[in-house]
């Protein structure tokens, strides 16, 4: 068995680990802080929290990704390429928003032309690669051909993928403990499938456990953007080195419900002129609103991941 992808995952948790004490400390001394909504009366305490705290997420997986998959660098680059394209647009964002204080952040126009950007030069880079394809595998080893209708596919696969993960990212630890066991179902499909992209998922689920240590209740540092973006590029990445958009759907079940709440949240607010279906839109709100509080959130949502992602496993290596 290829031991790299497992290697990454310690070494993108030790990169992460270290690099906690030193950049958490320096996003304060820079007053790289977050806000936070005025509904929320819970979460006031959590005003000053330093953000922006996905570069050290980035690192970790790109510093492990690089020692570990050099030698399959035409499965690993595409991933990181959607990963790091995303963390980059995201970094901008939290950048304007938290270092030069403007309220926004980067226009709704721009920050969907950047997404835009990136998706298109992954859709080149899968058109172009014989070796990666635009083609469905479905598991037993049949294959889907989808034509033309691949195209836009992949452009509402990554986008909403990419704004579900973006939307995850709420409460404490939410995103990081819902994306650990995705990150680990595509390490293990990988290495079933033997695609080089296991390393950067191993990355990817080290790094976020080595955030954790930070990030969970009560976080001392938030992804912000930065991270969040760039696990929705991860996540999209890899479902395509793997020929499985589809699988989103099912391990990314937590992504989904929470960019569908806020979907039909905004279309009944505006068809019913200040109606609301939920008390607060994403969907962990709802919930959090409704008297839960963020660990058992939390918990629940992993929780629910975890048997998503073990059942997808089972069907996909059988």
């Amino acid at each position: 068995m290829d031991i790299r992808p497992f290697l990454a995952v310690f070494a993108a948790f030790a990169i992460v680990a270290v690099l906690g004490p030193f950049v958490i400390p320096a996003l304060k001394k820079l007053k790289i802080k977050q806000t936070e909504r005025e509904e929320l009366k819970s979460h006031q305490a959590k005003a000053g929290t330093p953000t922006m705290g996905g570069i050290m997420i980035l690192a970790g997986i790109i510093g492990a990704s690089l020692i570990f998959g050099f030698r399959d660098l035409s499965q690993v680059l595409p991933v990181l390429l959607l990963t790091i394209g995303f963390g980059v647009i995201g970094f901008l964002d939290d950048f304007l928003k938290v270092v030069l204080r403007r309220s926004q952040g980067l226009l709704a126009w721009q920050k969907m032309l950047l997404e835009l950007v990136v998706t298109t030069l992954f859709l080149v880079y899968v058109s172009l690669d014989q070796a990666t394809t635009l083609r469905i595998w479905l598991p037993g080893g049949t294959w889907v051909w989808l034509g033309w209708f691949a195209v836009p596919i992949l452009y509402i696969a990554v986008l909403g993928t990419v704004n579900g993960v973006n939307f995850t990212d709420g409460l404490d630890g939410l995103s990081s403990s819902v994306t650990v066991p995705v990150a680990f179902f595509f390490l293990i499909a990988a290495l079933h499938r033997g695609n080089g992209s296991a390393v950067v998922a191993g990355a990817v689920g080290g790094a976020l456990l080595g955030f954790l240590l930070f990030n969970c209740y009560p976080a001392k540092v938030f992804m912000g953007d930065t991270g969040s973006l760039a696990l929705g590029g991860f996540v999209s990445g890899m479902a395509y080195m793997l020929n499985m958009p589809y699988i989103i759907l099912v391990v990314g079940a937590v992504y989904l419900v929470e960019v569908l709440s806020v979907m039909i949240q905004v279309t009944y607010f505006k068809a019913t002129h200040g109606k609301r279906i939920f008390r607060m839109a994403p969907i962990h709100h709802h919930f959090e609103l409704g008297g839960w509080s963020e660990t058992r959130v939390v918990t629940v949502f992993m929780v629910i991941t975890i048997l998503l992602c073990v059942g997808s496993g089972i069907v996909v290596v059988m």
